[in-house]
């Protein structure tokens, strides 16, 4: 949906892009995370194994306080990053921020329009394992995030997002020429 949106002049920012830039080798954000969750999450290479990190911080009891440890570390340098992007966008242009957690940071008031794109839970769980993420860290990782209901009720525009990749990429077209930028000329 965002690439789509950025190849017809959108700017923007994709928070997971960010929180993995933030965790490269050399970045602060990943020694840190190394020290609040052992310093076995880094590899021979000085890079994260994010594998391990998902189960380590989103499985079994206490989940809820580990998430929120990562997300302490991680969230701000994120939004900061992110804000730092959008503000550079031209005057008059669309700026979007690819977030993933909206309704977990309670920012919503702060975008004029918000899009979500729901996915059936088992397509989800097979996305994440092609991330490397376990099925059962997939899981645990889902049901830490907000509920369906919860998006929902924040959505501007809401997309059911169960057909192939090129079905999204239509709706994606027409959503950003319909809603979003309703100056902009619609092609078919």
């Amino acid at each position: 949906m965002t690439r789509v949106f950025a190849t017809r002049g959108a700017v923007t920012a994709d928070a997971d892009a960010i929180a993995r830039e933030i965790l490269e080798p050399g970045e602060p954000a990943l020694s840190e995370v190394a020290r609040a969750f052992g310093g076995d999450l880094l590899r021979q290479d000085g890079s994260l194994d994010r594998a391990l990190l998902a189960s380590r911080v989103f499985g079994g009891e206490g989940a809820d306080e580990r998430v929120a440890r990562l997300n302490a570390i991680t969230h701000p340098l994120i939004e900061a990053r992110a804000w730092s992007i959008l503000r550079g966008a031209p005057e008059g242009s669309l700026a979007v921020y690819d977030i993933p957690l909206l309704i977990e940071g309670d920012h919503v008031d702060r975008f004029d329009a918000v899009v979500i794109v729901a996915a059936p839970i088992e397509e989800r769980v097979k996305r994440l394992e092609g991330r490397g993420v376990a099925p059962k860290d997939a899981r645990a990782r889902i049901r830490a995030q907000a509920s369906s209901q919860e998006r929902r009720a924040i959505a501007t525009i809401w997309i059911d997002n169960e057909g192939s990749s090129d079905d999204l990429e239509e709706v994606a077209r027409l959503v950003y020429e319909r809603w979003l930028t309703p100056d902009a000329p619609v092609t078919v």
